[in-house]
């Protein structure tokens, strides 16, 4: 387990439910990526990510897809690509990450409480 952190320091930490709009193998990342879409609804827009999925997903796997990102992190250079949010997941016993998503249906850009 990491440090404790404050109810405030949680708070700062934006992550929104979004549905994958478009998906792309990103060969020249380092590891193996998927370029992604994400559609966060009309008050953040679409945004893009880079995600090491790779291993567990296809592009077509995703698309249509809700996933969870943190929407408020500065956008970051991954290679020739600004990945603006960052998709959230956890790593099974392989190091594979597998995408959190909600498990019934929010509207685009609903908050993680």
């Amino acid at each position: 387990m990491t440090a404790q952190i404050s109810f405030d320091d949680f708070l700062k930490v934006d992550i929104r439910a979004g549905t994958v709009t478009r998906a792309e193998a990103f060969p020249e990342a380092r590891k193996p990526a998927i370029k992604l879409w994400i559609d966060f609804g009309p008050e953040i827009g679409i945004k893009k990510s880079s995600a090491q999925i790779a291993a567990l997903y296809t592009p077509e796997d995703l698309v249509g897809r809700m996933v969870m990102a943190v929407v408020n992190f500065p956008p970051r250079q991954i290679g020739p690509f600004m990945s603006e949010v960052l998709v959230v997941g956890a790593s099974d016993k392989q190091g594979q990450i597998t995408l959190m998503a909600p498990d019934h249906d929010v509207p685009p850009g609903a908050r993680l409480h």
